[in-house]
C-alpha cells in the first residue's frame, strides 16, 4: 500500500487527542478524519492520508454496519471502519483495506 504525498493547503486546525476529530492509527502516525478525508501531521502541514492502489483485505469474515462496535468514518463517499488498527471500506462484496 502507497500512501500518496498531497499537501492540504490551507488547514489552520491543528490536529491532536482533544481536537474532536476521530483519531485512525495508521502503521507509524496518526490520521484524523475531518471533512469527509483523512490528515496527517507531515513536516509542518497536513497531508491527505489515501492509499494508492486497490488492497482487499482477504479473509474478512466480520460485517461491518451501524451496529457493528467499531467506529466509523465517513469517507468521501462512503464509510470505513476502524479495525484491528486500520481501516475497513465495503468494495465489489468484500472489504477493502485503507
Amino acid at each position: 500500500m502507497t500512501t500518496l504525498h498531497q499537501e492540504h493547503t490551507a488547514h489552520d486546525h491543528e490536529h491532536g487527542p482533544a481536537c474532536g476529530h476521530t483519531p485512525v492509527p495508521h502503521g507509524d502516525h496518526v490520521d484524523y478524519a475531518h471533512d469527509g478525508h483523512l490528515h496527517r501531521a507531515h513536516a509542518g502541514h497536513y497531508d491527505e492520508c489515501e492509499q494508492g492502489g486497490h488492497v482487499a483485505h482477504d479473509g474478512h469474515g466480520h460485517a461491518h454496519g451501524r451496529d457493528c462496535g467499531h467506529d466509523s468514518v465517513p469517507h468521501g463517499d462512503h464509510v470505513d471502519y476502524l479495525h484491528d488498527g486500520h481501516r475497513h471500506a465495503a468494495h465489489d462484496g468484500h472489504w477493502d483495506d485503507h
